[in-house]
């Protein structure tokens, strides 16, 4: 599973590795669920198959319900269950997939007893690519119409790397990621067959710790001195 992800957002680096130019947008350097990021789409029919670049908001909304927390929660589709759920199934059944650029991604390495952020990426500065799926829907918060997308997961009880991550006890999870060559077909083959690439990831992968720097605590605002005039102080 992943919540939280470096997002590839320069335009070189977006054209170089997936193809694509991507008009300037203001974007966080970390991105969390809620946020906004680029994901990679198929174009209209009658484009020969051209990819662009979107902003979408991470993770798709909740088939039912307005809370905007709700949706948060939906950052992540697991594969097993993607054509059934009432969240996912229409945009996996209509062949929304598209392809989340990222850095890299983070999970918690449970370890230590207590949850610490690593990094895992590619040697070589080389960013993922992962699969997802993607709708255009309505933004019930703010009443306006945008893109959201959601990463696609696999069981990764037998990864080397991803199976040293999250808490113990839980399921392992990892993102699918899709090798370059694979890049086309993924977001061009039918629905039946996109599950051929629900595979884990057998490249060499680094895994640092990255931990999130604490919070500085917001000074509190001294109590104002009583006044003088106040009935109550005599």
């Amino acid at each position: 599973m992943c919540a939280n992800y470096r997002p590839v957002t320069t335009e070189d680096r977006m054209l170089t590795f997936f193809g694509v130019e991507r008009e300037p947008h203001e974007i966080p350097v970390d991105a969390w669920p809620g946020y906004l990021a680029p994901f990679i789409r198929l174009a209209e029919p009658g484009s020969g198959n051209k990819r662009i670049a979107e902003i979408g908001q991470f993770g798709l909304l909740p088939a039912f319900g307005a809370e905007m927390a709700r949706g948060k929660r939906l950052h992540n589709a697991r594969s097993e269950t993607v054509a059934r759920l009432a969240s996912f199934r229409d945009s996996w059944r209509e062949g929304r997939r598209c392809i989340i650029p990222a850095e890299w991604i983070y999970e918690p390495n449970w370890a230590s007893g207590k949850p610490v952020r690593w990094r895992i990426e590619q040697a070589g500065n080389i960013p993922f690519g992962i699969a997802g799926i993607y709708k255009w829907d309505r933004d019930r918060k703010d009443d306006v119409e945008k893109w959201f997308f959601s990463m696609l997961t696999i069981n990764a009880d037998d990864h080397p790397v991803f199976s040293r991550f999250h808490a113990p006890g839980d399921e392992k999870r990892s993102v699918v990621i899709l090798k370059p060559q694979d890049y086309e077909g993924w977001l061009t083959c039918s629905v039946q067959d996109a599950p051929r690439y629900f595979v884990p990831w057998e490249g060499p992968l680094e895994a640092t710790p990255d931990p999130v720097e604490p919070r500085v605590p917001k000074a509190k605002k001294p109590p104002e001195p009583p006044r003088l005039e106040d009935p109550g102080l005599f």
